[in-house]
């Protein structure tokens, strides 16, 4: 114990500093893959909004094929989808009935309306068959239903429409007929400068005659050599390389000799009434003065007071 009356001395302590261990890195340990990582729900959240992105985009690529209904401000625009073809869809084309009496020609008119009904009307392969028979009436109805007894309606419908073709072609086109069409389009010509019922005509034979032209180019050949005289040369020289082109020409190059002969006609007609009317003016003005001439002469002769043959006169003294 301190003694009495002194003052006790207080000893300051001196702040003591410490040296902090050195830091060493050490890396961070291996974790087996098959372990759970925790993740935060801001992280989980960004990894699901990232893979909803990728799959609308998948989805849009897959469905446009490019970024062409874009409006290229993010918005994309709704694709539209084509809607199946159904019956009465077909029937608002107004494709053509086929009774089967109609012969070659009837029969390649309803092939031709046909096609064109399945290609306006968005027809699928799969309902061609069904919707073209249902437009078979009287002996072609008939023929239809017979078929279809020897097998299923689904096997009969699901036939190929080149099928179907082959088998009516088959029917309704006796060989001999199609031997007079075959003779007629070996002869076809241009009659005089109708190139237009020569152009329709043709096409209607070439559909049934189709064995004949392996090429297109045998049709061209075929199609040429019907021309008159006065376009040959020019529609070889053209060299035309499918049918449409060779008709095209032709037709615009007879349209024009057509026009120019047309008019070469029209001055010659114009020349010789030209003529005609000069004609008659020159012989009218000619009768005309050869008519003052005959009045003039006239005159002259009734004033004529020449000298007298006294000689022949006889004077009389009374």
């Amino acid at each position: 114990m301190a003694p009495r009356g002194r003052p006790t001395r207080t000893t300051r302590s001196r702040p003591v500093t410490t040296t902090p261990p050195p830091v060493t890195t050490t890396p961070p340990p291996v974790t087996d893959p098959t372990t759970t990582t925790s993740v935060t729900s801001a992280q989980l959240q960004a990894m699901i909004n990232e893979g909803v992105t990728a799959a609308l985009a998948a989805r849009d690529t897959t469905r446009n094929g490019d970024d062409s209904h874009s409006s290229g401000v993010g918005i994309r625009r709704p694709v539209q989808v084509a809607r199946e073809c159904t019956y009465p869809d077909f029937l608002k084309c107004q494709p053509l009935n086929f009774k089967g009496t109609e012969g070659v020609v009837g029969l390649t008119r309803w092939f031709e309306k046909m096609e064109s009904v399945f290609s306006i009307s968005n027809c699928t392969t799969a309902s061609q068959v069904k919707f073209a028979t249902c437009t078979l009436q009287d002996d072609a109805l008939t023929w239809w239903n017979a078929h279809v007894k020897t097998t299923t309606p689904e096997a009969a419908h699901a036939m190929p429409w080149a099928t179907l073709k082959k088998k009516m072609t088959d029917k309704y086109c006796p060989r001999g007929e199609i031997k007079k069409i075959e003779a007629e389009m070996w002869n076809l010509k241009v009659k005089g400068t109708d190139v237009v019922a020569y152009n329709r005509r043709f096409q209607q034979l070439a559909l049934m005659c189709a064995r004949m032209f392996p090429e297109e180019s045998d049709q061209i050949e075929r199609y040429i050599g019907g021309l008159p005289d006065m376009i040959l040369g020019s529609v070889k020289a053209s060299k035309s390389k499918t049918m449409q082109e060779v008709i095209e020409f032709t037709t615009e190059l007879m349209e024009d000799k057509t026009k120019a002969y047309v008019e070469r006609l029209a001055d010659n007609k114009r020349k010789a009434e030209d003529s005609a009317r000069n004609n008659q003016i020159q012989q009218a003005n000619k009768r005309q003065n050869t008519g003052r001439a005959y009045a003039a002469g006239n005159v002259d002769r009734g004033q004529y007071e020449g000298p007298r043959n006294i000689r022949n006169s006889k004077i009389y003294n009374f």
